[in-house]
């Protein structure tokens, strides 16, 4: 009888693991998701100043943005202009959350820097769409600033935040 009993706790207890790993999975946003993925590849790729990667990965109206606006066309020079040089390069980069838009996402992803900007961070926004193809393509993107600055907030629907392309 005492051998069932543990039996039937140890069943009780790794049941109760599966059910809260599951739950964990369903409610917790996965930065696997293609998406999110093109999201941190493009950002990984300004901070590496892979311009060919970085381009490819915009939408036809930002590669047009980047050719006319950009130093020399480059994505990486463009987006580097943003921070101060006091705060370094980029170290890393990592999924902060995504909002969906219908088909779409707005991404916010968090920087952290080689200086003065490494607890809080500086925070990325980027807009996901699927082009034709059904390729996830950057459509714009704000920020490369503070965290603590307070104009960080609510990227997405801000018209004036900063660094706002387009």
């Amino acid at each position: 009888m005492q051998s069932k009993r543990i039996w039937i706790i140890a069943l009780a207890i790794i049941v109760s693991i599966l059910i809260v790993i599951v739950v964990t999975y369903a409610l917790t946003p996965q930065n696997t998701d293609p998406a999110y993925l093109a999201a941190l590849e493009f950002v990984e790729a300004v901070r590496q100043q892979d311009d060919p990667t970085a381009f490819a990965l915009l939408s036809d109206d930002l590669q047009t943005y980047v050719r006319d606006n950009c130093p020399d066309g480059s994505v990486s020079a463009c987006i580097n202009a943003y921070t101060p040089p006091e705060w370094g390069k980029m170290l890393s980069a990592v999924f902060r959350r995504a909002a969906p838009d219908g088909p779409n996402f707005d991404v916010d992803i968090i920087a952290t820097y080689a200086e003065d900007k490494g607890f809080s961070g500086v925070c990325i926004y980027q807009r996901m769409e699927q082009d034709a193809a059904g390729e996830w393509k950057v459509y714009a993107w704000a920020g490369y600033v503070s965290c603590g600055d307070g104009a960080s907030r609510n990227m997405a629907h801000n018209l004036d935040a900063p660094n706002r392309v387009p």
